[in-house]
């Protein structure tokens, strides 16, 4: 009975968010909307996830939840691009990429830390995705130190070629990780119990819940200009991190759940793999997409803000996550790091 509720909760809040978005109501009451609808997309892209975790393992699991919530997000990167929006695409990455190793490992670390009094994964990954961590700030740090004395031809050329550096390097990581390495890197544990529904079926539900993700995603975002120009918010701090959080709430909370449940492994890879994928592919593609597109292309060069809010959630998740386990503690350190920077971009 719990489980059908839950479905007719689904339909109905997502059906109203959709009418509400094309009919024009209310942008507040299309805020609320939309909000409520996240949360019931959140808890079925969160089952898919562990379904397909169950037949997968936890790391491919979490890699497709994760893959799957960075492909709506580069969809509509890709228009604001085409726009020329660069300062909201690049807020709005970094809001991504602090708000994935900090707030959403942060609440998995701490939520399954007091469930559990120590969780641990693959320590060998731990380190190999420490050093992917420090080669994103690495790749983004070098060129906006040097892009002052550069000439605008030049600044996109350097941009086009770190771009394609950091897509490579990316690509020879999944092989990586995923094939020549693969038993290395593999799972501890060992999936038990029954997994919701078959493969099949659990694969074409976390396609479903990923395009749902996508559709209430920009329904939501699309009200936060006018919501939140009554507060006098900042476009820095719309872009890192309102929009940030609420378009990508859906499909990464799967990794609170997962962390709930005591599968670790699933809940880092949807965190910080998903960071990972946003510094080393995703921002990199938008580059290279833009290059295409006519018109001026969008370079590489994140502001000092930005890239100071990367380097710090870097290097508080490098130390809380290279020995493979945590606990609520670590949780909290790294929620209360966000919340720092959180309060100084709201200030800023």
């Amino acid at each position: 009975m719990k489980g059908k509720l839950f479905y007719v909760g689904l339909i109905v809040t997502f059906a109203l968010s959709a009418i509400a978005h094309y009919a024009n109501w209310n942008h507040t009451l299309q805020f609320v909307i939309s909000a409520i609808a996240v949360i019931f997309v959140a808890g079925f892209l969160g089952k898919a996830t562990e379904s397909v975790a169950h037949y997968a393992g936890e790391r491919v699991g979490g890699f497709l939840n994760a893959t799957f919530g960075n492909a709506a997000e580069l969809i509509i990167a890709i228009f604001l691009v085409k726009d020329g929006l660069f300062d909201v695409v690049k807020a709005s990455l970094t809001g991504s990429i602090i708000g994935n190793l900090l707030l959403v490992l942060g609440l998995s670390v701490f939520a399954g830390g007091l469930k559990f009094k120590e969780q641990s994964f693959n320590v060998k990954l731990a380190s190999h995705n420490s050093s992917l961590m420090l080669l994103g700030v690495i790749a983004l740090f070098i060129p906006a130190v040097f892009a002052s004395g550069l000439t605008t031809p030049e600044t996109t050329n350097m941009s086009m070629i770190v771009a394609i550096l950091l897509v490579v390097a990316y690509l020879l990581w999944l092989l990586f990780s995923m094939v020549t390495h693969k038993h290395v890197l593999s799972d501890e544990a060992t999936e038990h119990g029954e997994a919701a529904w078959s493969k099949s079926t659990s694969i074409l539900f976390l396609v479903l819940a990923t395009v749902m993700v996508a559709f209430t995603s920009e329904w939501l975002v699309g009200t936060l200009e006018e919501v939140t120009h009554r507060f006098g918010l900042s476009e820095l701090f719309v872009g890192a991190f309102l929009i940030a959080i609420i378009g990508n709430a859906a499909e990464h909370s799967a990794a609170v759940m997962m962390a709930m449940k005591n599968k670790m492994g699933a809940a880092v890879e949807i965190a910080i793999g998903s960071s990972l994928q946003i510094a080393l592919f995703v921002a990199p593609v938008l580059v290279l997409t833009s290059f295409f597109m006519g018109g001026t292309p969008m370079n590489i060069v994140f502001s000092t803000y930005e890239l100071a809010a990367i380097a710090v959630a870097v290097f508080i998740t490098k130390s809380i996550s290279q020995d493979g386990s945590t606990n609520w503690y670590e949780g909290l350190l790294l929620l209360v790091v966000y919340i720092i920077l959180g309060v100084v971009f709201f200030m800023v």
